[in-house]
């Protein structure tokens, strides 16, 4: 059975979320709590914010679990790697193994080597992918519906 979120799941999950969004500070400092948030929700190793940037690219911003030094060094072009497909599908994609999918594009400076389990679901507003939320761990599995949710 895999593990389920925190103690009062998704809705309170989604005040968290709203609370820190409102917090007055820095758009990174906001984003460096939301994946902290989300990964202790989710009892993920790693929770992660990959953003569109002009041109298209999805760079990563944030990250529990991942090499820090990567954030703002990573990045992937529309459609590249997992995270790419889903901000060019706009849907998420939950995988047990993900480096053995033909899309897995490896990225050293992140540190992600050890990771196998992968759950990737696009951030959408007004109809538009402005970016793309990832959680993953040691283990192999699958996310269950109410953590796609989430």
């Amino acid at each position: 059975m895999p593990p389920q979120l925190v103690a009062g799941g998704p809705r309170v999950l989604l005040r968290r979320l709203r609370e820190i969004m409102a917090e007055r500070q820095s758009a990174q400092a906001r984003l460096d709590k939301l994946v902290s948030v989300v990964a202790a929700n989710m009892v993920a190793e790693v929770c992660s914010i990959y953003l569109r940037r002009a041109g298209g690219e999805l760079e990563l911003f944030a990250t529990e679990g991942l090499n820090r030094e990567a954030v703002h060094r990573t990045r992937l072009k529309s459609g590249e790697g997992l995270v790419g497909l889903v901000a060019s599908s706009a849907s998420p994609m939950n995988l047990s193994n993900a480096p053995e999918h033909p899309s897995f594009s490896y990225r050293p400076e992140t540190g992600e080597d050890p990771f196998k389990s992968f759950l990737g679901v696009p951030i959408v507003r007004g109809g538009q992918v402005f970016g793309v939320l990832t959680v993953q761990n040691k283990a192999e599995r699958i996310y269950a519906e109410e953590e796609v949710e989430a």
